[in-house]
């Protein structure tokens, strides 16, 4: 094996050719020979290799395992320098091969290391996007769990830092076609980046993007499939592909059909649904995710049976008063409980979709029923009036925009109803008015939805579900005794984003 001093004097012949160094042949292969040395020749083998590697396409398979050999050597310093100079092999056929190796190479657990691989990676990306691309998805698809890993959360954090010139259409169209094949079969928490990196695509960010991104939310969801609400699997992959998809949702791109497998599959049976993580109210947050797509949903057709649905799971959140005793006291041991969170969100979704069959308290519900919710209407109603009389107790010498109240004229339950309340959930950020009409000049070009992936096995072994961050709710407003209220009378949301919270 060469001594440093050789490969020194090796370096200068092929540095003195220049142009003809191809011409030396045993020069370079001396060099290659540095691998077996000892660590001096091996820190010079990794700078000299990469070096004159395009000049010896006949060895460019001995000179990048030699390299990798280097790669993996035991010495730290050495594997760093072998890493950096990984992208001079980048050149033609050879790079989806760089690419496939620097992927491995993201297993590593030293951040040195680990940052010299991003580097490289970043810097072939640059030279050809999509040879780069094939590399990762190739080691998605077949590596390592760890480098799956790593791969996918590579692709999530650096694709949005790359230049539009790299970042083409045709380079778009190729991660969404591999993404497609990866979402076969994919645990949940890589499900959710995978919605990251296409949600990041500017090719699809149009209506018709976004109705593809709803399109394979939809196929995740398995909403062909019966659903059942006793394996937590099963509850947590519709949660959480829904709210993926809750965000893509505009007035044109619908969510009728998460809607409508909502209210016929999930309403019907809330109460004996499994929750996937401890602590989680599952009841209240499938309602709160209805409750979010019920904005966007379009022509359904089987409306009335699901207003019918949506009313009556209302009604067994809206308690009817207790009886009294002939002495004018609670017959009952203990006042029934309210449920505000849970009445905000059905009511909500009522509201939405009932805009679409103004009639159906009147001419569906008989005089009897109808009598009937309008006294637990009522009920609720005073019951949250002592909520809020409480509150403000609680409140008082408080000062805040949390503190501020509105007067509302419009009532949703007038009989018949009217239907021209603007109302907003309680647990949603206040829209500016420039900001909630932005989606309605946006891009109407409309796609075919993509042809349905053929079912694969799922990696149930690495199912991870993602519990939701933040504070859930209810908003208080002002009520008038005198008539049955609107929603924001009865404090149960915002007009305008502005209310009290409660």
């Amino acid at each position: 094996m060469p001594t440093v001093e050789e490969l020194y004097r090796n370096y200068g012949i092929l540095a003195d050719a220049t142009e003809t160094a191809g011409q030396h042949k045993d020069a370079y292969q001396a060099i290659l020979d540095g691998v077996k040395g000892g660590a001096k020749e091996k820190r010079l083998a990794a700078q000299f290799i990469p070096k004159f590697f395009k000049h010896f396409p006949e060895l460019a398979d001995s000179a990048i395992n030699a390299q990798l050999d280097l790669c993996e050597d035991e010495d730290v310093s050495i594997r760093r320098q072998a890493i950096k100079e990984l992208p001079q092999f980048a050149t033609g056929d050879n790079l989806p091969r760089v690419a496939d190796i620097l992927t491995q190479l993201l297993q590593s657990d030293d951040s040195a290391e680990f940052n010299l691989v991003n580097n490289a990676l970043l810097s072939i990306f640059k030279m050809d996007a999509k040879g780069t691309l094939g590399g990762l998805f190739s080691q998605i698809l077949q590596g390592e769990d760890i480098v799956r890993e790593r791969a996918i959360k590579f692709l999530s954090t650096k694709l949005k830092t790359l230049p539009e010139e790299v970042m083409t259409k045709e380079v778009e169209e190729f991660i969404l076609t591999e993404s497609k094949k990866v979402l076969e079969d994919v645990t949940g928490e890589e499900f959710v980046l995978f919605m990251k990196i296409l949600s990041g695509l500017k090719s699809l960010q149009t209506v018709s993007g976004r109705q593809q991104l709803v399109e394979l939310v939809a196929e995740q969801a398995d909403l062909e499939q019966t659903f059942n609400p006793s394996d937590p699997d099963c509850v947590d992959r519709l949660l959480q592909c829904t709210r993926q998809a809750v965000p893509l949702f505009s007035k044109n791109v619908h969510s009728t059909r998460f809607v409508t497998y909502f209210c016929e599959h999930v309403l019907p049976n809330l109460s004996s649904l499994t929750t996937p993580v401890e602590g989680l109210d599952i009841q209240l947050e499938v309602l709160k995710l209805l409750a979010e797509m019920s904005s966007f949903c379009g022509d359904m057709e089987k409306l009335e049976s699901n207003l019918k649905k949506l009313f009556d799971k209302l009604l067994e959140y809206m308690p009817l008063p207790p009886e009294e005793a002939e002495n004018g006291e609670n017959a009952g041991n203990e006042e029934p409980k309210l449920q505000f969170s849970y009445v905000e969100c059905l009511l909500y979704s009522f509201h939405q979709l009932g805009r679409k069959l103004p009639d159906f308290l009147t001419a569906k519900l008989n005089a009897e029923k109808l009598k009937d919710f309008k006294i637990r209407l009522q009920y609720f109603a005073r019951g949250l009036q002592v909520y809020i009389r409480q509150l403000r107790l609680a409140l008082q010498g408080k000062t805040g925009e949390a503190l501020k109240t509105e007067e509302v004229t419009v009532d949703l339950f007038h009989i018949p109803p009217s239907y021209k309340s603007t109302v907003t959930l309680s647990w949603k950020p206040v829209q500016k008015a420039d900001a909630s009409q932005k989606r309605a000049s946006e891009d109407t070009t409309s796609s075919s939805p993509p042809k349905k992936a053929s079912a694969g096995p799922k990696r149930d072994a690495r199912q991870i579900y993602n519990p939701p961050s933040g504070k859930y709710s209810s908003n208080l407003g002002s009520f008038s005794y005198g008539k049955l209220g609107s929603l924001e009378e009865l404090g149960i949301v915002r007009k305008h984003g502005r209310g009290m919270r409660v």
